[in-house]
This record gives C-alpha cells, sequence and structure tokens, in this order.
C-alpha cells in the first residue's frame, strides 16, 4: 500500500469524510505547506493531552472544572442533559439557554453493548441530589437511544415530585443529531421545551 492511500485510509476513518473526500486531502497534504503540515500533526497528538473532560459535567475542557460550571451567572437551578460534549458548545451557542450542562457520554444502545453502566448516570444522581435544580432538560437526541436514555432519565427521577423534567420541543428532525441542527431550529426546540413526566 502506498503512503498516500495509507494517509487516504486513515483520513477516511474520521466522521463524515468519505474514501473520495480522504483522498482528496491527501492530495492536498501533499501539495500543502510542510511547516502547516506539522503544525497540523502536532495538534493531533496532543490534543488528547490538553483537552479533557470536565470532572463536574463531562464536558470536554481545557480547564478543570470547565467555563460553564465555573461561571458564576449561569442560572444554578437548570440543568442540560445532553449526550455528547459537542452537544453543549451547539446548545450554548443558540443564545437561549443559560443554565447548567450534564454530558451523559452517549446514549443508552444495548445492541451497541451500551447500557446505564456505560454512562454518567451515578454522577448525574449525585449531582441533582446535592444541587438546587428545579427544572431538568432532558436533550438527548431524537433517536430510538435517544428516546430510550430519555424514558430511563424520566425513571431515574421519578421520586422527585418537585424536580421539574422536560424534553427539547418538535423541531429538530426525527433521526437527527444536535451537532447539526441550525441554531434557530435549536433555539425553538429550547423555547418550547414540553413536560416529559
Amino acid at each position: 500500500m502506498s503512503a498516500i492511500e495509507e494517509l487516504s485510509r486513515s483520513l477516511s476513518r474520521l466522521p463524515g469524510v468519505g474514501p473520495k473526500s480522504a483522498l482528496r486531502m491527501a492530495y492536498h497534504l501533499i501539495k500543502t505547506d510542510p511547516e502547516f503540515n506539522r503544525e497540523l500533526g502536532e495538534r493531533i497528538v496532543s490534543i488528547q493531552e490538553k483537552v479533557r473532560p470536565c470532572s463536574v459535567c463531562g464536558c470536554f475542557t481545557e480547564e478543570d472544572p470547565c467555563p460553564f460550571c465555573s461561571d458564576q451567572t449561569r442560572d444554578r437551578s437548570l440543568l442540560c442533559i445532553v449526550e455528547q460534549p459537542q452537544d453543549v458548545v451547539k446548545i450554548s451557542s443558540s443564545g437561549v439557554y443559560n443554565g447548567l450542562f450534564h454530558v451523559l457520554g452517549g446514549a443508552i444502545n444495548p445492541l451497541e453493548g451500551i447500557g446505564p453502566a456505560q454512562l454518567s448516570f451515578d454522577s448525574l444522581k449525585k449531582r441533582v441530589r446535592e444541587g438546587q435544580f428545579r427544572e431538568i432538560i432532558i436533550a438527548t437526541n431524537p433517536t430510538d437511544e435517544g428516546d430510550t436514555t430519555a424514558l430511563y432519565l424520566k425513571g431515574l427521577f421519578a421520586d422527585s415530585p418537585d424536580l421539574k423534567l422536560t424534553r427539547l420541543a418538535s423541531g429538530l428532525p426525527i433521526g437527527g443529531e444536535l451537532e447539526y441542527a441550525d441554531k434557530l431550529t435549536l433555539a425553538r426546540s429550547l423555547r418550547n421545551r414540553t413536560s416529559f413526566q
């Protein structure tokens, strides 16, 4: 296998990159400035050393706790539960939500061997027990796995009558993911969230 094919194969393992795009990137990297390639390589190598999950919410951060958890101006009575760290960035960029976050690290998916034990439900229960939350917004993806996770969360807090559970309203496409939603659709979903009790 040639060096171009090896690089192309590696690039095609990235999400959203097919074989043709990977090959196009490989050829671009051959023609580009060697200093750019060196910097890109160094950034890729160092990313896991610099960025880690926040010890409080699980969002990716370079400082612990993350800027969301350490920001005292955020509404500490609201907690938005998401599947992945990139969902935090997407919801925050909508400009509508100013509460705290909790990243589960995925969704319940028995076919993939992902159950409640593989996700951050234990730390979530502890946070809710020790916090002063009045509302939990369930912002899992509108997929079968996201719905299963939402139902599990509903059961998890069933014995907390003073805690309001809501779920993002319609506007997000079924089978879609938060990461790809536009800001307007996401803002509308947050504003029109519905009760989930």
